[in-house]
């Protein structure tokens, strides 16, 4: 508890370091995001837009919809208002490039915002995110040494499906190579989309005539999908892993059917995303930023500076971290929860 407290003090800390620097209000800071299909892209926007705001500066943002031309077309109607720095939520890291090249060809920084595309000169801020696929493996590997693991990945076109998954991998190679896990089913999801995990579960659980003891998905929007195919085959409670903080994925964790939640503090990020994008506007180098380092851990190893915050899992014996700090109310997260069952909803 008291590591995982100081995980997000630390990521606190990083924000809190811009606040004592002189900025020159008047800027603009633009966001284009991918999607708000996940609940977890309104918190993040409510932390930039507030910070971007409270520092005097202007936001702007474009909705995406999940859909990269329609992206494209974003960041060059976000081009044409001239702002000074444009953060990227990438739908699809490799069909952005030519739109990242448009934005610094306009004399534009960009920020690569939790996805990552290759181009040495944007900064791209995430969470670890082949740590979060880690955090995953290790809570249900757990609950579940062995047995028949499921992998429900992310969309293709994102890197972050590859980084969870080799956050996993690395995990559990040696019970797989041991033959004490067997990998019984690997899919990726069309646009990370709920409705298309329950498809893809209820086709392993097919295929696999219901042998599946556990399940890890690359998300808590996808694992709700998951949840929901495993208890229409009466198979609710088997671990499933997940990630976002998704309100409704902690209170799946409070209620059993789902095992761990790995939290990224959403308004951390987007706090210290947007006080890294003021101190671009104001002419700080990105390399002189506060907590700044290099990262090559893409498919093409292209070096950027970054700024990676470390994440918090969420299983019934913490629930009462993300309770504590605000993420979400001890009536939301105990909802239908038996008493006694979780100490923090006593």
């Amino acid at each position: 508890m008291k590591k995982m407290t100081l995980a997000l003090m630390g990521a606190a800390m990083l924000t809190a370091s811009f606040a004592g620097t002189a900025f020159a209000a008047g800027k603009t800071i633009a966001v284009s995001w991918k999607t708000f299909q996940e609940e977890r892209w309104k918190i993040d926007e409510a932390a930039i837009k507030g910070a971007v705001e409270a520092a005097g500066d202007t936001y702007l943002s474009t909705d995406a919809q999940g859909s990269a031309q329609k992206q494209a077309a974003d960041i060059e109607g976000l081009i044409s208002q001239k702002p000074d720095v444009i953060l990227v939520v990438a739908f699809d890291s490799d069909a952005i490039l030519p739109s990242i090249q448009a934005i610094s060809d306009a004399g534009i920084q960009s920020i690569a915002y939790d996805v990552q595309f290759e181009d040495p000169n944007a900064l791209y801020i995430t969470f670890d995110n082949v740590g979060v696929g880690r955090i995953i493996a290790r809570e249900v590997s757990k609950v579940k040494p062995e047995g028949r693991y499921a992998f429900i990945k992310g969309d293709k076109g994102d890197p972050n499906a590859t980084f969870l998954f080799q956050g996993m991998m690395e995990v559990l190679k040696p019970s797989i190579d041991s033959g004490k896990i067997e990998n019984v089913c690997e899919t990726f999801t069309d646009g990370w989309k709920p409705d298309n995990a329950q498809k893809n579960m209820e086709q392993c659980l097919t295929s696999t005539d219901n042998k599946v003891d556990a399940v890890l998905s690359e998300n808590d929007g996808m694992a709700s999908g998951v949840v929901a195919a495993l208890e229409a085959q009466g198979m609710s409670g088997i671990p499933v892993g997940g990630q976002d903080g998704d309100l409704a994925a902690i209170n799946r964790v409070a209620l059993g059917t789902q095992t761990v939640s790995v939290w990224k503090n959403a308004t951390n990020l987007g706090e210290t995303a947007a006080a890294a994008a003021i101190a671009l506007a104001n002419g700080t180098a990105m390399d002189a930023i506060k907590g700044v380092g290099k990262f090559s851990g893409g498919k093409k190893g292209v070096e950027m500076n970054s700024i990676l915050l470390e994440p918090t899992p969420i299983t019934k014996d913490n629930i009462g971290v993300a309770i504590d700090a605000g993420h979400i109310t001890k009536a939301q997260a105990c909802a239908g929860v038996a008493a006694g069952t979780v100490a923090a909803c006593n």
